[in-house]
């Protein structure tokens, strides 16, 4: 209890510090602005390679808050923009690593969910936390995503906070993260290139250009590659990103744009490090218990034509298009256990026994996902000014989906497990009697229509609702295996194995803004939402489970937005209680399982940011929120007043930068609170804090030399888990130096 406090006490001081120098920093603003205005003046107009990320307004408009293109001032809801040159400026190698930086985003990637989940508010996962590219939902198999890439082909990422599922769909109760790629430019030619190298023989090389063909056509292609040795045994990784857009705009009310993406990647074959009588011995901190000829890869792309159309001041057309495939493979070695001094494993493996002091090595596992997404969405805005400073801006539109997913695995194999000394053992080969072989297939068809209105009742107040009708409509065929042939198994509907389940809702919101100054904003809102049951590609149309829904949700929500001193200082505070119904739960180890379950979160985030004279930036955020389960019991076990796995209560970002004139240097904190790996919480992940830094030294105004330290103090914690007792460690103190150029 003590540590907790002290932990929370530790993550408000961040919050506390940042917000006292942005008080101060507003009065020294105030105090120099006249005698430092000229050269603020030659500051902002600074254009070389140094100046990065420099500038972020609340009145910029996003894509992701709402349809409407409201600014974040005008969004009711908790919306966080991550400008992409401050990403890669801060040296972030993943899109996982750069929107953790956003206010209340956590990770809980692992090998499992392709090393691109996150935790929001107290909810975790990909089917609570929803990624978007451009705009249009991803739809993850049995909770993987792989997809993008890599952080060097975004333009930007926009956090949405709370619920998103009258925007976006089912599987959103947590937040909705939406990448936004690189666009092509029609003014000018823009060259952008890195090539870098350091710790753990870690190297990049990417490259991107565009700019105007015609004064009608421009266009952008960018391409990373990514390779490292790894920090464990093993560890080596390497990726391929690569895009290409084509834009057509013969007038500025139209405009068709053609882009493919396509990702590449061979993560690390790392699946964590199990801890020794219930702590991290150091001495195996770089061992790595997975198979000698582990296997792990996925290859992703994207194709999607878009149409962009203002026949009238009043009436703005938009449609996209897409197609993506994705194929993932999985063949490794992934839980191990440490034998303590009784002979027993005490994490999630009962009944095994061995010799102590051994680790226990189980579940050889492989996984084929072949998957393909067809998709359109459009929309229609009307934007009506009545006079008297009264408007009103409608969208109304539609999003059609068809997901076809092949599922591959050698569940029921015999077995592979095995006892090593942790400290040294032959890791051995993948041991499989059975083959990776085609399970059953899903075919997943979604529809919905929706609709957000904006009504402005004078220049100061305006109130935001929007309503979605959603239906999906999951078959599932299974194949069964003879052992030396695949056959079709054709039961009939709802027998347990093979059919179709259809799941509709409908969900909304309602807010309104009040703006006192055109520079602030107080709002409040209301909104509901709904997340899956496990993963709606994979959703069981078994007997037992035909009949369940989806679990609903509702947030209520209430903040303050600002900005000062000619956008110099920014602010927000927002404070929300989110309620989650319909949990699968189960009274009794032999009764039915019943959708009778409640988890609730509440809690405060908070942004400030400062622009400081003399080239110096203050950028800091962080949450405090209480996550619990309010009714929830599994196999007989009540866990009702527990913290739900992998959500930290609190978490914080704090980022001090210089820019001088030939010299900018960068220091980052990052803290992540405690949280629990198992439901009954008695497995705790302690919390973490990690402090990250970069120098940078122009050469020229489009040259410069980076220096990146990553984990200064080498501090040794866990990311995630992937077990009650196996943890997935963050990279060690590490050095990288890169030439970036930008003409």
């Amino acid at each position: 209890m003590i540590r907790s406090i002290r932990i929370l006490r530790h993550a408000c001081s961040v919050l506390a510090l940042a917000a006292g120098m942005a008080g101060v920093a507003g009065a020294q603003v105030g105090a120099q602005e006249a005698a430092t205005a000229s050269a603020e003046t030659d500051d902002a107009n600074r254009s070389d390679i140094l100046v990065v990320g420099r500038t972020v307004s609340l009145e910029a408009r996003t894509a992701t808050g709402s349809r409407l293109g409201l600014t974040v001032l005008e969004t009711p809801a908790s919306v966080a923009v991550l400008d992409g040159d401050d990403v890669r400026a801060r040296g972030d190698m993943s899109v996982v690593e750069a929107v953790t930086r956003a206010p209340g985003i956590t990770s809980v990637a692992s090998p499992g969910n392709g090393g691109t989940a996150l935790a929001a508010r107290g909810f975790s996962g990909q089917g609570s936390v929803l990624q978007l590219v451009d705009g249009i939902r991803l739809f993850p198999a049995a909770g993987t995503i792989t997809f993008p890439t890599d952080p060097w082909t975004i333009d930007r990422i926009e956090v949405l906070n709370g619920p998103a599922s009258v925007l976006y769909g089912q599987g959103s109760l947590g937040g909705a993260v939406n990448v936004i790629s690189k666009m092509p430019r029609g003014d000018r030619t823009r060259i952008d290139a890195e090539v870098g190298y350091g710790s753990q023989d870690t190297a990049h090389v990417a490259a991107g250009i565009g700019g105007p063909v015609t004064p009608t056509v421009s266009y952008r292609a960018d391409a990373s590659y990514r390779r490292s040795d790894g920090y464990v045994d093993r560890g080596g990784s390497r990726s391929l990103a690569l895009s290409g857009a084509l834009r057509f705009a013969p007038s500025d009310r139209f405009s068709l744009t053609l882009r493919d993406d396509y990702g590449d990647v061979h993560p690390s074959k790392y699946f964590g490090t199990p801890l020794i009588d219930g702590k991290l011995d150091t001495a195996i901190r770089e061992r790595n218990y997975n198979v000698a000829d582990a296997e792990m890869w996925s290859k992703d792309n994207r194709l999607s034509l878009t149409l962009d159309w203002s026949p009238s001041d009043t009436v703005t057309i938009s449609n996209v298009g897409y197609y993506m495939t994705s194929k993932r493979k999985w063949r490794n070695l992934e839980n191990y256990c440490w034998i303590d001094a009784s002979g027993n494993c005490p994490s999630g493996y009962n009944g095994t026994s061995g010799t102590p002091g051994t680790i226990y090595r189980t579940d050889n596992t492989g996984i084929v996902h072949d998957q393909t997404q067809w998709g359109d969405q459009g929309t229609v805005k009307l934007s009506t000014p009545f006079g008297h400073g009264m408007a009103n801006d409608l969208v109304v539109g539609f999003d059609v989906n068809l997901v076809k997913l092949t599922y591959s695995h050698d569940f029921g194999s015999d077995l592979q497990e095995d006892f090593v000394d942790p400290y040294q053992f032959d890791p051995g080969t993948f041991y499989d009697t059975q083959g990776i072989a085609p399970r059953y297939r899903t075919r997943t068809f979604e529809w919905s229509l929706f609709a957000e209105d904006r009504l402005t009742l004078t220049d100061k107040l305006s109130i935001v609702g929007g309503v979605r009708a959603e239906s999906d409509k999951v078959s599932r065929y299974n194949f069964v295996y003879t052992g030396d042939q695949i056959t079709g198994e054709v039961p009939a509907l709802n027998g347990g194995t093979s059919g179709s389940r259809k799941l509709d809702n409908t969900t909304w919101r309602i807010g309104t803004v009040y703006q006192p100054t055109p520079n602030t904003s107080l709002y409040a809102q209301y909104v509901t939402g709904v997340d899956p049951l496990g993963t709606l590609t994979t959703y069981s149309t078994a007997a037992d489970q035909y009949y369940f829904t989806n679990a609903t949700g509702e947030q209520i929500e209430a903040g303050i937005k600002g900005s000062f001193l000619d956008g110099r200082v920014s602010a927000t505070l927002s404070a929300y209680r989110i309620v989650k119904h319909n949990l699968a739960a189960q009274r009794t180890p032999t009764s039915p399982v019943e959708q009778i379950g409640q988890r609730s979160s509440k809690g405060i985030e908070a942004t400030v940011r400062v622009t400081l004279p003399a080239g110096f930036l203050i950028d800091a955020n962080g949450t405090v929120l209480k996550a619990r389960y309010d009714d929830f019991v599994s196999g007989g076990t009540s866990y009702t007043g527990n913290v739900p796995t992998d959500v930290p209560q609190t978490s914080a970002n704090l980022w001090l930068n210089w820019t001088g004139q030939k010299i900018g240097a960068r220091a980052g904190l990052r803290y992540v609170g405690a949280r629990y790996s198992d439901n009954a919480n008695l497995f705790r992940v302690p919390a973490y804090a990690v402090v990250d830094g970069s120098l940078s030294y122009a050469l020229r105004p489009e040259l410069a030399l980076d220096l990146h330290v990553y984990n200064l103090f080498d501090k040794d914690y866990a990311l995630t888990t992937y077990n009650d007792q196996q943890w997935i460690l963050g990279r060690p103190r590490s050095i990288d130096v890169s030439l970036r150029a930008r003409f």
